[in-house]
């Protein structure tokens, strides 16, 4: 890939990142959305746990092994040197296989653990080990998921068009806040102009708020977006004290 593209992808790469960091956080993603359960496929390829026991008797052999090799070559090291006074060593067949004799029993052992580690396979059809397992039903959990996603990619676009299209000062560090405080906040929908459909939000607590969201509201009414399935704009304003008294 080209230069421009790795960085395109790695971008992309974050913005998953962030988004299940702060789903978790603000949209509870890891909540049942649904208790309704179904039946697993039986057929459906599993990591076989087998594998893992038979990795970690192998593990232990290779452990015991090394363990083994290092005591034999300090026992032939002693047994070739010789004692003060002595010029000559014997060491007999029978001696030398006295000696090795745990090592090739840890050898063998390896050799055992590791050939029935390869003759298991890795995964298994999930029927194998747990017959009858149910899993929660997925499709309201993938709505779920898709409202989040719609949420978190709307959040962070305000947030975004705070910090560059209005002059909230501490828009660098409360721009997300702002924005969560706007979409949970109260407001009129006002279908009463043809053409538009009006959101007049309520003022916010504080004035330096209410004035970004103010000069937000101004800034998306430029785009002219339409509401999805009609032929009415979207028009975005901040009520005062006329609005306020007429709703």
């Amino acid at each position: 890939m080209t230069a421009g593209e790795i960085i395109y992808r790695m971008g992309a790469r974050w913005r998953q990142e962030n988004y299940f960091r702060y789903a978790r956080i603000r949209f509870a993603l890891d909540s049942h959305d649904a208790y309704t359960s179904t039946d697993d496929d039986p057929e459906r390829s599993v990591p076989n746990p087998a594998k893992r026991k038979a990795y970690q008797q192998v593990l232990a052999a290779r452990t015991r092994y090394e363990k083994t090799l290092a005591d034999t070559d300090a026992a032939m090291l002693a047994a070739r040197t010789p004692p003060p006074g002595t010029h000559t060593v014997l060491i007999t067949n029978t001696m030398h296989n006295k000696i090795t004799a745990d090592l090739l029993s840890a050898e063998t052992a390896l050799e055992a653990a590791q050939a029935a580690h390869k003759g298991i396979p890795a995964r298994v059809p999930l029927g194998e080990i747990a017959p009858g397992q149910r899993v929660l039903e997925s499709e309201t959990k993938l709505l779920s998921h898709a409202i989040r996603m719609a949420a978190f990619n709307t959040a962070s676009t305000l947030a975004r068009e705070v910090r560059t299209n209005t002059g909230y000062a501490r828009g660098e560090d409360e721009a997300h806040t702002l924005i969560r405080q706007v979409l949970t906040g109260s407001g009129d929908i006002d279908p009463r102009i043809d053409g538009y459909l009006t959101i007049r939000l309520d003022p916010l607590p504080t004035q330096r708020a209410t004035t970004a969201i103010s000069e937000l509201c101004t800034h998306l009414n430029t785009t002219e977006t339409r509401y999805p399935g009609t032929d009415r704009i979207l028009r975005f304003e901040i009520k005062n004290k006329e609005t306020s008294a007429n709703n």
